[in-house]
């Protein structure tokens, strides 16, 4: 149930960000900072209330990487679709930490070379210019996402607690947030909806999501946790579907198959080993 939970927060995430950016009236900055503070509320209060922390956990490189993640997430939404967003955000973060894996000696096994073209070329063919393609700078700004994300998740690896390190990150990430703000005024651009949208998506879907996750992987091996986030961008796709009318389109299917079944080959041989 936890597992469930936190993939339905990962999509939820997508589906504030796109559904504030298209239907309202906020601006892809404000979006960002509001969010990035209501995540770092959400989690100072979950921490006080589980004890009492001393310090700031965190540090100021990881917290530069969370908010180009959250930034680069938010101006892609602008205009990219619900599930090709998340696709692309999915497959930069999955390409980032096996890419560093294979940086750092890790060795992969044919099937698992397959998987990684497969997946590849799924992300290459839903961005390459055509009738129902993408745009190129958001689906650009998309993969500089995920692949920010990559990084920021590989830093944590070695966290004691990952609520209370998360927690330290997003409150050094407000200076950054605000600096984005401040860089994006001309755009500044507010309405009630659309901080609402921001305050669930940095309170609920990304600071009780993360911490409902961290809960959650304490009883999921390694492989399995890889394997269960590819149902993000499929849910993502299906709630862009349902709730803002999104279409699904054959490229986003096809791709969309090659990403995940190229990621569910280098997962499952790692399992199988």
């Amino acid at each position: 149930m936890l597992t469930t939970l936190a993939m339905f927060a990962f999509a939820g995430n997508s589906l504030l960000c796109r559904l504030a950016l298209k239907n309202t009236g906020v601006d892809a900055a404000t979006f960002t900072l509001v969010r990035v503070v209501s995540a770092a509320l959400a989690l100072w209060l979950i921490l006080r209330v589980r004890s009492r922390p001393q310090g700031i956990a965190g540090n100021w490189y990881s917290a530069l990487a969370l908010v180009v993640y959250a930034s680069a997430f938010s101006f892609a939404y602008i205009q990219l679709p619900a599930g090709t967003g998340a696709l692309l955000l999915f497959g930069a973060v999955q390409a980032t930490m096996i890419g560093y894996g294979l940086w750092t000696g890790e060795r992969l096994h044919a099937l698992q070379w397959a998987g990684l073209l497969l997946a590849v070329g799924g992300l290459v063919g839903l961005v390459l210019p055509g009738i129902s393609a993408p745009p190129l700078l958001s689906s650009l700004l998309m993969l500089g996402a995920g692949a920010a994300w990559g990084i920021y998740s590989l830093r944590g690896k070695s966290s004691a607690d990952a609520t209370e390190t998360t927690a330290g990150n997003f409150l050094r990430a407000v200076p950054f947030a605000a600096a984005l703000g401040l860089l994006f005024h001309a755009e500044l651009s507010f309405e009630a909806a659309g901080l609402g949208y921001a305050v669930l998506s940095g309170a609920i879907t990304s600071g009780v999501g993360y911490v409902i996750w961290y809960a959650a992987l304490k009883d999921l091996k390694a492989t399995i946790a890889a394997t269960v986030q590819l149902s993000v961008p499929v849910i993502t796709a299906i709630g862009g579907i349902i709730l803002l009318g999104e279409a699904l389109t054959l490229r986003l299917f096809v791709s969309s198959a090659a990403v995940l079944g190229g990621i569910a080959l280098l997962v499952a041989k790692k399992a199988a080993k």
